[in-house]
């Protein structure tokens, strides 16, 4: 860019064949402009150091570099103008000097009795001047080829202060502001492009560390039927909601719509909305501009503007927060964002896939989420079974878990029991399959001192410390139908707390009152166990 403006600036010097030292005056500032900007580290610095450059040549009291867009001036930088300036948005309609500067090819200098208003009337810094009324403003629209793109303005109290202006400088001038601006979009872009891949990347790649070895298993009817469901709503586009209980493996299934989707080619980027308070919620989505609240350092590009053109997944869609569920409306709706701190709307292509544990329809009957936004979301909904309704797939599951705990501890292979494997399928399973594969963890860990590279471990009952009270509960509830009817008058809750004080007694004494041993044959961690026994009364 810069070898081209140091081009025009050589023709500009050949015309001048016959130079004054004015007109070599004028070369030089240009030289020292070109040569300025190709040293500034980023735009705002370069665009100041152009208007800076500029004071040598022009005596103006004020003067802005704008960006058009559409309809609409934003100043980029400026220089003798208040700060508020920066965030005020010029309507080419509402100034129309600023209009007929868009409409141009060449430089303008607007006569120093117009009564048409300045657009920086009032908005000078110097205090000598202010009141006064600006009159004499140049304007030069800056183009990249054909497509307007800027303007650079000029403006000072005095009325003859651009009398003396040549029009070939201040085309020169343009030329290279507009080769400025245009550059610096195109570094602009490739940055914002740069960045962009940058964060899906670590997105990615946090994914990728989270769920490593992870994958939707199960042989079970219950399991065949969601995999059906999946493939049915995988090739449309709709948002769909996942349903189901902590630790069901709903984001799996959100992963498994993707990779079965068309837009499995691009990224399926994650939001989880229990962690996000109303701001942050609204940055993590929208994204926000520097400044846009306290603390916002840096500029910042939300998730829906990353998964452009790909697939994004709210999970836990009904902790959002209530403020930001009209956002995510409009998303769903029109297909447009808007940042924190900015009025500019983007449009986006992005699939919405959403989960939750918690009854969404009481939710809105409470008036916690919105009514419109749920329906939007649940075009067609996903139950994922808990793992108490698949049990035929907790042999499976465990297996699995039970490898892939294997090779994080580097040694010895595990076997687990057949007695395991049966205290497995009786559990209840309130924490799903993210429990299962907890508690598989754990033993594989806890019998896994002193295994030498090679030898064979069996995990044994004792070895996998449940919980308590949801282990004892769910192995006497296969026996209770046989001891309940002895116990006439109990609530079943009772019934199951006297069965148990007794089989605690019976296995103690059994033991010679040994507690561990009793804990081992019972498949209870002696610790839990006196908190059992506490709990019943037993003595």
């Amino acid at each position: 860019m810069y070898r081209y403006l140091l081009y025009i600036i050589f023709l500009l010097s050949v015309r001048q064949r016959r130079c004054t030292y004015d007109s070599m005056d004028k070369i030089d500032i240009l030289t020292k402009i070109a040569l300025d900007l190709t040293s500034a580290l980023d735009a705002k610095s370069r665009y100041l150091r152009l208007l800076e450059g500029l004071r040598r040549a022009i005596p103006y009291d004020a003067a802005a570099l704008l960006r058009v867009e559409k309809d609409v001036l934003s100043v980029k930088a400026a220089v003798g103008l208040s700060e508020d300036t920066m965030g005020r948005r010029f309507h080419r309609q509402d100034h129309p000097r600023l209009d007929v500067i868009c409409h141009s090819r060449e430089p303008i200098i607007f006569p120093s009795d117009a009564q048409v208003p300045d657009p920086f009337d009032g908005l000078l810094t110097d205090q000598t001047l202010s009141g006064k009324r600006i009159h004499s403003c140049l304007g030069c629209p800056l183009y990249a080829g054909d497509e307007l793109i800027g303007a650079l303005t000029a403006d000072a109290i005095d009325s003859t202060a651009f009398d003396a202006l040549d029009m070939r400088f201040l085309s020169a001038i343009g030329a290279l502001a507009g080769a400025e601006m245009h550059t610096t979009d195109l570094i602009l872009a490739l940055e914002i492009s740069a960045e962009k891949m940058g964060l899906i990347a670590k997105d990615l790649m946090h994914e990728v560390l989270l769920d490593k070895g992870k994958k939707m298993l199960g042989a079970s009817k219950p399991m065949d039927r969601l995999r059906r469901e999946i493939d049915l709503v995988a090739r449309s586009d709709f948002s769909i909601l996942i349903n189901g209980e902590t630790g069901v493996g709903k984001e799996l299934v959100a992963r498994a719509i993707h990779s079965a989707s068309q837009r499995n080619d691009l990224p399926l980027l994650y939001v989880n909305c229990a962690n996000l308070t109303e701001t942050l919620a609204e940055s993590e989505l929208f994204g926000h501009t520097k400044g846009a609240y306290t603390g916002a350092a840096t500029e910042r590009i939300g998730k829906f503007e990353l998964a452009d053109g790909g697939t994004l997944f709210l999970d836990e869609i009904g902790e959002l927060p209530p403020s930001v569920q009209p956002k995510l409306l409009r998303v769903l709706q029109e297909g447009e964002v808007q940042k924190l701190g900015t009025a500019k709307v983007k449009r986006v292509d992005v699939r919405i896939l959403a989960a939750t544990n918690r009854n969404l329809e009481s939710a809105v009957k409470s008036g916690q989420f919105r009514v419109d936004l749920y329906h939007r979301l649940n075009v067609y909904p996903l139950r994922v079974p808990p793992l108490r309704e698949r049990i035929d797939d907790i042999p499976l599951l465990a297996g699995h878990f039970c490898e892939l705990a294997q090779r994080r501890v580097g040694s010895g292979r595990f076997l687990l029991h057949r007695q395991t494997m049966e205290t497995l399928k009786r559990y209840s399973w309130p924490g799903n399959v993210r429990e299962l594969e907890n508690i598989i963890t754990r033993a594989v860990l806890k019998t896994s001192l002193g295994v030498t590279e090679g030898q064979e471990v069996t995990i044994l009952p004792e070895n996998l410390d449940m919980s308590t009270d949801r282990i004892t509960e769910s192995e006497t509830a296969t026996i209770h139908s046989v001891k309940i009817a002895a116990k006439g008058g109990l609530t079943l809750r009772e019934a199951v707390d006297k069965f148990t004080r007794e089989y605690i007694l019976e296995t103690v004494e059994a033991n010679r009152g040994n507690w561990a041993a009793a804990g081992r044959r019972l498949g209870i961690h002696r610790s839990n166990l006196h908190k059992l026994a506490r709990r019943l009364n037993v003595k």
